[in-house]
């Protein structure tokens, strides 16, 4: 990326546009040396040219003596570029007024005083002469005019506009400048000064490395771009469809012209230079609308979308369509929860499915004999036909989808998983990624995209699977942390009570606590003892008889055979926080996929157990706390307080407000703790 030269512009450019007219109303041909003209762009259809003289591929290449259209590819009228030669300099206003400024920082001047100069309110003194005037001076017309007479017409030269503004930035010798401002910072001036230095230094440098030249940032060429990115398309009711640039581009060509009829006819000083300064703004508005002075509107009031517009921003060409790019072999649909799935499974709706693996299915379809032609696979597809059901489960198998939910936040927004096939219209999604994703189920909607490739697929599986990401690149710990439902059946299940059924029983193994819940001997939350066994630190098994209950007991056998990994770990209640250590300490010590089959078989058994609790809260639950009436009562002479000091004087009426609304906030809060620390009271109901 560089500035362009005049030269460089003009060596892009396939011929001058002169005249703003874009086609003819009638024949809807494009009128010749206008902004849509055949000769400069290309014709506007395939090997043909504008009169019809030559027509087909035989003639390619030839130029057309009566209309001068190139036989060729109607396409390169998206590549062909144009150019305005313009009667006078203007400025690039991106150097201009992106701050800093570069041109003002080039000149060593105020923005404003630039501005003033390129925009014909101001004189700027080029060369001083003998005069008392000084270099890069401003004078007003009236000072200019009493100078001339005082020092000569030849005394001192003073120039206004974007010529003034070229001729200076011509005038600057890079290489000695820059070699001043180098003495200036080794002399170590004031702060100030050494900022100021270094700032236009690192400007002058970076022209010198790039072979830019500082008059490139004034403009002597403006280039126009090639006319299929800047359509006109006729509507019904013979009106037209155009692109803002075109309204743009034919401002300047008519300002352009004008400004050249007026210089040829001599007009007065004055007037030409107001076409200069129309000329500046039109220059302007084509490459950033808006950005200095009044927005150009169209018929419709709207701003014009200049060529900043059309690069910037959320719609612009960078972040929508580079970034943002619509894909093939993809789709998107609402989620569901699938709990029933695996870890490195996902859901995939049937429909979805056929559609996205098309391809592998013809070549199935092909390679098995079943269908002859891509068109018979095609009816076969759409038909649905039996076979085709059962080539899409070859097809699909061991070939990884990828699912990702905006917005992808971080890396872990994107995940491959190995889809099955489900009926319905919803993609299922395993619970346990719901935290990497950042998705709940209350109507959240994820994109699926198919790896076509081999290598595409093999990168999915070794970098992408879900069972390969369980880790959060933010701190390291496992992000496969179960949440909601889970949590709630792991820790009902941790929960010990006391005084329950078969207190004191003693257990040989997991099948004798199982048939004893089964027959109601035992609760989940019984004190029991029963035998463990765990490996040692030298790797031997060792066998002992614990306290335990049959709930920690069914989480106990979950657990992995490892020296670290001991029931020492599971005499607390789950919370949250709890498990989320559990599976960094599996994680730990026992490897990855250890980890995965944990977390998923803690998973299913955190719902089930869920479920089987029936964990809910009804209306004898929530019990009015016996400290209410104290606080209500206590809070309304606090109140009653505040209303005293208010008829007293003593405070105003918005510090009685914020004083009343405090207290009753604050009792509202003990009230509530008081109520939640009755709930969390285990109530034992007497019999009968």
């Amino acid at each position: 990326i560089a500035l362009a030269s005049p030269e460089k512009i003009r060596s892009w450019s396939f011929g001058e546009i002169k005249k703003p007219e874009t086609i003819n109303y009638r024949t809807f041909k494009p009128e010749r040396d206008g902004l849509f003209c055949a000769r400069i762009f290309g014709p506007t259809k395939d090997y043909e040219c504008l009169c019809g003289k030559y027509k087909r591929m035989k003639y390619k290449g030839i130029i057309c003596e009566k209309c001068g259209v190139e036989v060729t590819l109607a396409r390169v009228r998206r590549e062909r570029m144009g150019h305005i030669e313009l009667a006078s300099p203007v400025a690039h206003i991106w150097f201009l007024k992106s701050l800093p400024s570069r041109i003002s920082l080039m000149l060593d001047m105020a923005l404003k005083d630039v501005e003033r100069v390129l925009y014909f309110e101001n004189y700027i003194v080029t060369e001083p002469g003998l005069t008392p005037l000084k270099q890069n001076q401003l004078l007003t017309e009236d000072e200019f005019y009493r100078y001339q007479d005082e020092f000569g017409d030849d005394g001192f030269t003073a120039e206004i506009g974007a010529e003034a503004v070229r001729n200076l930035l011509i005038g600057i010798d890079l290489h000695a400048e820059a070699e001043k401002h180098r003495g200036e910072l080794a002399d170590s001036p004031s702060e100030m000064k050494a900022k100021k230095a270094s700032k236009r230094l690192k400007l002058i440098e970076a022209f010198l490395e790039s072979g830019n030249k500082p008059e490139w940032m004034i403009l002597t060429v403006v280039p126009v771009i090639p006319p299929e990115l800047r359509p006109l398309v006729p509507l019904d009711g013979g009106r037209f469809a155009t692109s803002d640039l075109n309204d743009l581009y034919r401002r300047v060509i008519n300002r352009n012209n004008r400004l050249k009829r007026l210089i040829e006819l001599r007009a007065p000083d004055i007037i030409i230079r107001n076409e200069k300064r129309m000329l500046q703004e039109s220059v302007d508005a084509l490459f950033d609308n808006g950005r200095r002075g009044r927005v150009i509107t169209g018929a419709n009031k709207r701003p014009l979308k200049s060529l900043a517009d059309m690069l910037k921003g959320k719609q612009g060409r960078f972040r929508q369509n580079l970034l943002g790019k619509r894909v093939d072999y993809s789709g998107r649909s609402v989620i569901t929860v699938g709990p029933e799935l695996k870890l490195h499974e996902c859901g995939l709706p049937k429909k979805m499915a056929l559609e996205l693996f098309k391809p592998f299915i013809y070549a199935r379809l092909d390679a098995k004999g079943l269908s002859g032609t891509v068109k018979q696979s095609k009816r076969m597809v759409e038909r649905e036909q039996p076979q085709v059901w059962d080539i899409l489960d070859e097809v699909i198998r061991e070939h990884p989808v990828l699912l990702n939910r905006a917005p992808t936040l971080h890396r872990l927004g994107i995940q491959a998983f190995e889809p099955k096939l489900i009926e319905g219209k919803a993609i299922r999604l395993h619970p346990l990624v719901c935290t990497a994703f950042n998705a709940d189920f209350d109507g959240d909607q994820m994109a699926v995209h198919v790896p076509l490739s081999l290598e595409a697929q093999l990168e999915a599986r070794v970098l992408m699977m879900s069972t390969n990401n369980i880790l959060s690149p933010a701190n390291g710990k496992p992000i496969i942390v179960p949440s909601q439902d889970i949590v709630l059946g792991l820790y009902y299940l941790s929960l010990i009570k006391e005084g329950e059924k078969g207190e004191g029983k003693l257990f040989a193994n997991m099948g004798e606590i199982d048939a004893a819940l089964d027959a109601g001997v035992v609760t989940l939350h019984t004190k029991i003892k029963a035998r463990w066994t765990e490996m040692n630190a030298a790797g031997e098994v060792i066998t002992k008889v614990i306290d335990t209950t049959p709930g920690r007991m069914k989480l106990g056998a979950l657990l992995p055979h490892n020296a670290n990994i001991g029931y020492r770990l599971l005499e607390k209640n789950l919370t949250k926080k709890e498990i989320g250590n559990l599976i960094d300490q599996v994680y730990r010590h026992c490897g990855q996929k250890a980890t995965v089959i944990f977390a998923d078989q803690m998973m299913q058994l955190g719902f089930r157990e869920a479920a089987k609790a029936g964990i809910s809260f009804g209306k004898d639950d929530i019990v009015i706390p016996a400290a209410k009436a104290t606080l209500v009562a206590a809070t309304r002479t606090q109140v009653e307080e505040y209303e005293q000091q208010y008829a007293d004087g003593l405070i105003t009426k918005g510090e009685k407000y914020n004083k009343v609304v405090d207290a009753w906030a604050k009792a509202t809060d003990k009230i509530a703790d008081a109520m939640m620390g009755e709930i969390a009271q285990p109530r034992v109901l007497a019999k009968g």
